[in-house]
């Protein structure tokens, strides 16, 4: 009598923006009991440490091409992994950050996977927004938080609140839909400052961010007015944060409704306006 083949799964985990540090016990774990690998990093080091954790890691950066569109690649990498799924293996996918953030073919061999019957599932990892959180000090519960993509932004006249933060990614790439592994035109940049200009004033300080990928090494963080930003150096993975530029506007009828007495054990309405809202204790 013969046995059932093994049927497949996948589950898709991150490897942080510093494989060598931020790969958490879980994903190391997955990727060792894993039958198939593949992969989309960033550096040597993140391949070999794949590779040392299973021989059979294999990369997907084949994929891409100098003018093939990006969502023709994604595309593509979706198929590969689940040709690997389909065959009955356990597979793992690694992308780098956190696999669920800006990544499509995560989303999608995800969505395949689960629609074709297949077990799947993702793990978070580390993206560059919470090295971005820890490397400029910044607290999103304090004053909101906004992010987009650079391109999206722009297409779909999204409205940033200037009372808020703002996080803009892929400010590198924005007005761009193919690969090019020369570097990217910024020939969308100025669309991109002057449609922060109907919110901000010209002198607004903005930050141009990119996380260290080595364990050791400092993130690229440059200051600059926004009028300043066409001067400086920017890659395809440069993150755009810009800081409050005003107070909110409170609902006072709200805020007495919903602020404790001022009994010395608690905040009072006027010392939620002086510091912020407290963030919530965790349930």
């Amino acid at each position: 009598m013969s046995s059932q083949p093994t049927r497949g799964s996948l589950t898709i985990v991150g490897t942080g923006i510093k494989t060598v540090g931020h790969l958490t016990i879980e994903a190391i774990a997955t990727i060792k009991a894993a039958e198939r690998v593949f992969h989309v990093v960033a550096d040597p080091v993140a391949e070999e440490l794949l590779l040392t954790l299973n021989p059979a890691s294999e990369s997907l950066r084949g994929l891409y091409a100098n003018g093939k569109p990006r969502l023709e690649t994604y595309q593509g990498m979706v198929e590969v992994i689940m040709g690997a799924v389909r065959a009955g293996h356990v597979t793992c996918a690694a992308f780098y950050g956190h696999p669920g953030v800006f990544v499509f073919p995560s989303h999608e061999a995800l969505r395949t996977a689960r629609k074709e019957g297949f077990d799947a599932r993702m793990l978070p990892g580390i993206s560059a927004e919470d090295c971005l959180f820890a490397d400029l000090g910044v607290d999103p519960a304090m004053s909101g938080c906004l992010a987009y993509e650079a391109t999206d932004f722009l297409i779909n006249r999204r409205r940033p609140d200037p009372s808020s933060c703002l996080v803009l990614w892929q400010i590198g790439v924005v007005g761009n839909w193919s690969f090019c592994n020369q570097g990217y035109d910024l020939r969308a940049l100025p669309h991109l400052i002057a449609r922060l200009l109907e919110v901000y004033p010209p002198n607004h300080e903005v930050y141009v961010y990119e996380a260290a990928v080595h364990v050791g090494c400092n993130p690229t963080v440059t200051r600059t007015p926004l009028y300043g930003l066409p001067a400086v150096p920017i890659s395809a993975v440069s993150t755009l944060y810009v800081p409050p530029a005003s107070l909110p506007t409170p609902d006072y009828q709200m805020l007495q409704a919903l602020a404790p007495p001022s009994t010395g054990q608690g905040l009072s309405a006027e010392h939620v306006l002086a510091r912020g809202t407290p963030s919530l204790p965790r349930a």
